[in-house]
């Protein structure tokens, strides 16, 4: 009987030692404009801290930034409270990491798609070059008229980057293809206006183009919507957005976000969390094109053999694609 008060006993303490473990932990997400369900780079960082949720049984709190005014409001705020890790989705945050983060050296940031070189800030970029130039190639292969498309969103030199791994992609697949570029605007609204989405890709649909893909946020959806209604294809962004127009949607250039909010999590969860820059590409898995039961019949085996042979050569070094971010141009 005592031994077994004993082992009773020894099962509450150590389940009251469990929750006071996961009370402690405080993890949290700040999404960029263009809204939490965006279904692209926002609704990653949203999948991955509802994984970590769904697996741990913790709860984390997030907020979407509608207006450039509460960026620092709410970061500041969420820092006040306590939460660690503080996950910030987008470039444009990383002004607003710099300044919170040094008055709050025992909580840990992440920035997403910017370097913020501080000592509890862990910063994780993409090669989204590399895996833009994997979906370059294939639209390359399956357009008829030698004519792809891209759309981007804010004219930045990220967006820019994607553009730049696109057009290497398709003219490693035909040298003699035609690649129409378009960015949406100037402003952090450009993420989220399906309806000039929508225009630009008619436009380039008038001009001969027959697949176009949009790194854009929200503006994507207009962009989809029309490519599947002028029966042309789309590539999606960042999520896995086959699902959107099945048998429409050629593929999508995965971002891995989902992990990157995911990991930071699990890290602070297992007192695991490093600092630092996080490079991710196609060897670490960080970037990839989707292939699902939503496209499985428009890519061929063939079709498959040939990525996967560009993917391979790609992270052996026999393909080097051009980063527009190191020289502000996409000459290569």
């Amino acid at each position: 009987m005592r031994a077994a008060l004993k082992k009773m006993a020894t099962a509450i303490a150590m389940s009251a030692v469990a929750v006071a473990a996961q009370a402690e932990i405080k993890p949290s997400v700040i999404y960029d404009m263009g809204g939490k369900f965006d279904r692209s780079f926002n609704q990653a960082s949203y999948s991955g801290a509802e994984a970590f949720k769904k697996e741990h049984g913790i709860n984390y709190t997030d907020f979407e930034i509608t207006n450039e005014g509460q960026r620092e409001q709410v970061m500041l705020r969420f820092a006040q409270r306590g939460y660690s890790p503080i996950v910030v989705a987008g470039f444009q945050q990383a002004p607003i990491v710099a300044k919170i983060a040094p008055q709050f050296p025992h909580l840990n940031f992440v920035t997403i798609d910017a370097v913020v070189d501080l000592p509890n800030v862990r910063s994780v970029i993409f090669k989204e070059h590399e895996g833009s130039f994997l979906v370059g190639a294939l639209a390359a292969m399956k357009s008829k008229n030698n004519a792809v498309g891209f759309i981007g969103g804010m004219d930045i030199p990220l967006i820019r980057k994607f553009g730049c791994g696109y057009e290497q992609g398709a003219k490693f697949v035909n040298k003699d293809a035609l690649v129409m570029q378009n960015m949406t605007g100037t402003t952090p609204s450009a993420w989220n206006d399906p309806t000039r989405g929508g225009e630009l890709a008619r436009a380039q649909f008038e001009k001969g183009v027959d697949v176009v893909f949009a790194a854009a946020g929200g503006t994507g959806v207009g962009v989809y919507q029309t490519a599947a209604d002028a029966g042309k294809y789309a590539i999606g962004v960042d999520s896995n957005q086959n699902y959107l127009h099945p048998g429409k949607m050629l593929t999508s250039m995965v971002k891995r976000v989902d992990l990157a909010t995911k990991n930071a999590f699990e890290d602070e969860k297992n007192g695991e969390f490093s600092y630092g820059l996080q490079v991710l590409g196609l060897a670490e898995e960080g970037v990839a094109w989707a292939l699902d039961e939503h496209n499985k019949g428009l890519v061929t085996e063939e079709d498959i053999k040939k990525i996967e042979d560009i993917r391979q050569k790609i992270i052996a070094g026999e393909i080097k694609v051009h980063n527009y971010e190191d020289t502000g141009s996409c000459t290569y």
